[in-house]
Order: C-alpha cells, then sequence, then structure tokens
C-alpha cells in the first residue's frame, strides 16, 4: 500500500488543508445575514450596490482551533468537519487498506462533498480501484421533524436551514474540481428511508454518519451497519446533538454493541466493528 507515502501524505495533508479552507482566513459574510433588522435598515444600500456588482458585507472574525475543531459553517470550505475529523477518516480508510478489510466508503449527509471527496482522494492516492465511495443525501437539507414517530426529534428546526441544502450539482461539481468525479463514485439521492434499504451496497469498510437527527441518524444506522465488514469503522459526526447521540445509544443497546466508542474531537465519535 506504500505508494511513495511520502508523496502520499504531502497531496492528503494539502488536501485536508483545502477542502477545509484552512490555508486562508475566513470571507467576510453579507452585512444582514444573521439580522433581519439590520437588512431592513440597510435594504436602501444593497438596492444602490446591487446593479454595481457590488455587495455590502462584514468582516469575520474566527478563531483558528475553531476552525481546527469543525466548530463553524464556513463560507468557502467543501466541508465543515474540521482538520480532526478529516484526520480521522485518513487513519481509519488507511487502517482498513492496510488491513485489507472488505467493503466500501459511505458518507450519509455529506453538505459540500469535502468529506467524500477527501475518501475518494485516499484511495485514488493508493491505486485503490475495486472501491466505492457512496455520496448519500437528500441534497435538499434535512427531513421536517416526525415528532410523532420519533420523539427526540420533535421542534428539531435543521430542515430550515437553507444553508445545510446544497444540490447534486454542485457536490458533483467540487468532486470535478479536485480531479476526482468518476465511476468509483456513486451518489444516492433522496432521504435514507428511502434509498439506503435498497442501495447496491454489499460490504462497507467505513460507515460515516452526518445526520443530525434522531431520525436520520436511526435509518442509517439500521440500513448500514448490518453491511459494515468486521474491523471497518463507524464514524458519528454528530455525537455532541443529543438527538444524534440518542439514536446511537438506542442503536447499540437494541443491537448489543459494546465497541469502546473513541473520542475524534468535541462532536465526533467513532468505533471499530
Amino acid at each position: 500500500m506504500n505508494q511513495n507515502n511520502q508523496t502520499v501524505q504531502l497531496y492528503l495533508d494539502l488536501l485536508k488543508k483545502t477542502l477545509s479552507f484552512t490555508l486562508w482566513p475566513e470571507p467576510p459574510v453579507p452585512a444582514f445575514q444573521n439580522s433581519p433588522v439590520r437588512k431592513t435598515l440597510l435594504t436602501g444600500f444593497v438596492n444602490i450596490f446591487s446593479g454595481k456588482k457590488l455587495k455590502l458585507v462584514e468582516l469575520t472574525e474566527v478563531a483558528g482551533e475553531d476552525r481546527i475543531d469543525g466548530r463553524i459553517w464556513p463560507g468557502y470550505a467543501d466541508t465543515m468537519i474540521g482538520m480532526k475529523r478529516l484526520e480521522n477518516l485518513q487513519y481509519c480508510i488507511e487502517t482498513v487498506l492496510e488491513e485489507k478489510i472488505e467493503g466500501d466508503c459511505i458518507e450519509t449527509g455529506v453538505w459540500r462533498g469535502g468529506a467524500c471527496i477527501f475518501m475518494r482522494a485516499v484511495l485514488k492516492a493508493y491505486g485503490i480501484e475495486d472501491r466505492r465511495v457512496f455520496v448519500a443525501d437528500s441534497f435538499a437539507g434535512l427531513p421536517r421533524p416526525d415528532g410523532k414517530k420519533y420523539a427526540a426529534d420533535e421542534g428539531d428546526n435543521h430542515y430550515t436551514r437553507s444553508f445545510l441544502a446544497v444540490s447534486r450539482d454542485t457536490v458533483a461539481s467540487n468532486f470535478e474540481k479536485y480531479g476526482l468525479l468518476d465511476d468509483q463514485v456513486v451518489f444516492l439521492e433522496g432521504w435514507f428511508k428511502d434509498t439506503l434499504p435498497g442501495a447496491p451496497i454489499d460490504k462497507l469498510a467505513i460507515l460515516r454518519f452526518d445526520g443530525d437527527m434522531y431520525e436520520s441518524t436511526m435509518d442509517a444506522l439500521e440500513n448500514l451497519y448490518p453491511k459494515l465488514s468486521p474491523g471497518g469503522f463507524c464514524i458519528i459526526d454528530d455525537f455532541a446533538l443529543p438527538n444524534c447521540e440518542l439514536a446511537v445509544n438506542d442503536f447499540r443497546e437494541k443491537h448489543g454493541i459494546t465497541s469502546e466508542i473513541v473520542e475524534i474531537d468535541w462532536t465526533g465519535v467513532y468505533w471499530r466493528k
């Protein structure tokens, strides 16, 4: 698996920094982005500038550690998971390659696609041609909560966040930017409850869940965990969110999973099957 290891590591390290946009400062944001009142007050200025390709913005101040830890919703980055979770993803993929653990890779909930792009990059860097990367998302944001079926999701407002809705075309374009859009990348478009039961997947070596909600997390676990090979990795991105943590704990208890949960950073965890 060596594949000129020093060159591989240089490429993957640079890609992690590029995908997470940590090589550059955070861009300014629209001056009224988070304030309807400010938007009303500045409407006149916005109308004046709109025809001149000018925008009214304010500078952002983000601590470097917050970016490394993936604590922000970034402006330009192709992933919001931060460097520590990207490094964990690299460790998990390299481990299953080294130990020849059978199966493909999948992320459920991909946003702009950065983590999946990195999965494909690791496979390509090591010359792996017999594993696929599944990119599973609605590409329309998160579902409205079904409080009657999943009480934990009652009142969840992720579905209102348009920032989280990134189209399939945009994600595919992001893969293409890095020269990584090919037949080893498979898109699963739709709600997890609809796409995952019949997904064309036999075995998985890497499971990465980023569904935020109880329902999304449980749908992914129920449909995909049985396909995870022994020795494969189950990565949970949103363990700091109560809904997600509850779904994970309920699933593990139901199926008698006792593998140690290992902390990656403030929200990411993983275990090995």
